[in-house]
């Protein structure tokens, strides 16, 4: 717009300059054609700085038309964008409060079939118990019986009293059922030092049950508890290579990840939240993991 004013003040200048030639006094005998001539050529210039003026006031108006509308749209766009995103943070926070939640039912759905499972092996125990006691009141009365008939007493009998000695190494283990209960309750009450002795009897005893899987992940969580994560990680490995199978097995893989981002070990916590995905993909745990690897600004697969 400054060369379009530079030309029309220039325009009008000579305009005016020839104008003013044209109306200076001149005698009338000087009157030519010339004069005529450059008074026409004066006014043809004055109208076409007449319209030049009229078209750059034009073309001037549709520019700051065009430029009020791209700043409206702007404008419109940057609000929409913004709405959209508070829209999407609203949803990451409300599906990350869900996934929460799902967790933690899924959680106590492990833990409800762990006190069933727990509940089966109690009863077979009992049942083993009974079918024990019968078998020692058999062997006792077949014993007895045996005394009565053979009349005398028999120097080659057992201890005086009629004693039974007893059998060396019976019930030196603790009850699993009882012994890993007592552990979670303990656990759940923050007792830890003396869960933590109730689970390593279910794994040192019975190291071959399910049971022993799922004491080996809770020794994983008091340490984790306490804040010892390198002993937390030792007992995750316990879990995920001695009972890939165990239904603790995400979760052990899952804070695996956490204690080593705890560690500043964030290369190996992104490996193990990574592989916990690809092994466990519809599992809780994987939803959490890739909620964490979100949040640091890590894709979940790949690099």
């Amino acid at each position: 717009m400054d060369i379009g004013r530079t030309v029309r003040n220039r325009f009008l200048a000579a305009a005016a300059f020839g104008l003013v030639l044209a109306l200076a006094p001149t005698p009338a005998h000087a009157v030519s054609k010339e004069i005529i001539e450059l008074q026409t050529q004066v006014q043809q210039l004055l109208d076409m700085v007449q319209r030049l003026q009229s078209t750059m006031d034009t073309k001037f108006g549709v520019l700051q038309n065009l430029a009020q509308q791209t700043a409206d749209e702007a404008n419109q766009m940057t609000a929409a964008v913004n709405a959209l995103q508070q829209k999407l943070n609203t949803q990451n926070d409300a599906a990350g409060g869900k996934m929460d939640t799902v967790s933690g039912q899924v959680q106590s759905l492990n833990d409800s079939v762990d006190e069933l499972k727990s509940r089966i092996a109690k009863l077979d125990k009992s049942v083993q118990e009974l079918q024990t006691q019968l078998q020692n009141a058999q062997a006792t009365a077949a014993a007895a019986n045996g005394a009565s008939t053979g009349g005398g007493a028999n120097p080659t009998a057992g201890p005086a009293g009629g004693q039974t000695p007893a059998m060396p190494g019976a019930n030196q283990a603790p009850p699993l059922q009882e012994t890993f209960q007592a552990g979670v309750r303990d656990f759940n009450a923050a007792r830890y030092p003396l869960a933590a002795g109730e689970f390593q009897d279910v794994v040192h005893y019975y190291p071959l049950d399910d049971m022993a899987g799922t004491a080996q992940y809770y020794l994983g969580e008091i340490a984790y508890q306490q804040q010892n994560y390198a002993e937390a990680v030792n007992s995750y490995n316990a879990v995920l290579e001695g009972f890939s199978g165990s239904p603790k097995a995400s979760a052990a893989q899952l804070h695996k990840g956490m204690a080593l981002l705890l560690m500043n070990k964030r290369e190996a916590g992104i490996h193990e939240l990574r592989l916990l995905i690809q092994r466990h993909p519809q599992a809780p745990e994987a939803a959490r993991a890739r909620n964490k690897l979100n949040s640091m600004g890590v894709r979940a697969l790949g690099r």
